[in-house]
């Protein structure tokens, strides 16, 4: 029987070739990706959510069908704010892997991006693995300014999702998700130390903001930071 080894390979070819970028260069797209998609005239993520939420993840260039026949692999990273509320910490990796998720818009390769609205949305983060719909509760999130929606969100959801694929942008459920930490990245971009580190450690601790994330940073305090009493983006420590 061949064709179990076929399989296999073709599988393990998969999985390489999605590990294949480092830190830096997810790190690097994941800024490149949020910032294309808060330049969407009238279809961006509304401010007022980002400025509500507690972390945002984003998973660029999530694979649809190359990891396991039928499902979804993708590495990215999470950020919170800092504790007094100005800024965001350093990244925390993250996996993203799962059956159908229900995308509707097509392609090989899906940019993702949630927001973490609550405490409790921010505790199922920091755990050590949780599935979206079933531990914590999802809901696509709106685009534009929708003000309605973006209330009864707020009230029911801890994570809102969107995703964007084919230049096409737009809230999407992604119930059946499986988020897990990424622990090699995460050792990757900290050190040996990492590996007794947990999201909740990175995302809330005081470790230095690596390198390769001040880009990520920037964009998320020009977006997200302009309410918060200054009228311009503040900046992060470096």
């Amino acid at each position: 029987m061949r064709i179990v080894p076929l399989i296999a390979g073709v599988a393990a070819l998969s999985a390489s070739a999605l590990m294949a970028d480092s830190a830096q260069d997810r790190l690097k797209d994941s800024a490149q990706v949020f910032s294309e998609v808060m330049k969407i005239s009238d279809k961006a993520i509304p401010q007022d959510l980002l400025s509500k939420a507690q972390c945002a993840v984003i998973v660029p260039g999530l694979k649809k069908g190359a990891f396991i026949v039928g499902g979804e692999y993708g590495r990215g990273f999470a950020m919170c704010r800092k504790p007094n509320g100005r800024g965001w910490g350093p990244p925390a990796a993250l996996r993203v892997e799962g059956g159908s998720f229900g995308f509707q818009i097509g392609g090989s390769s899906t940019d993702v991006i949630m927001l973490v609205m609550n405490q409790d949305g921010m505790n199922r983060l920091s755990s050590d693995k949780f599935t979206l719909g079933a531990d914590a509760s999802v809901a696509a999130g709106p685009v534009g300014r929708t003000a309605a929606a973006q209330t009864d969100l707020e009230l029911r959801a801890e994570i809102l999702t969107w995703s964007r694929s084919r230049g096409v942008f737009a809230g999407i459920s992604l119930k059946g998700a499986v988020v897990q930490p990424d622990h090699k990245v995460d050792e990757e971009l900290y050190g040996p130390q990492a590996k007794s580190m947990t999201t909740r450690d990175i995302v809330t601790g005081n470790f230095q903001t690596p390198d390769g994330a001040h880009q990520l940073v920037t964009e998320l305090d020009r977006y997200s930071l302009r309410k918060e009493g200054s009228g311009t983006a503040s900046r992060s420590d470096r």
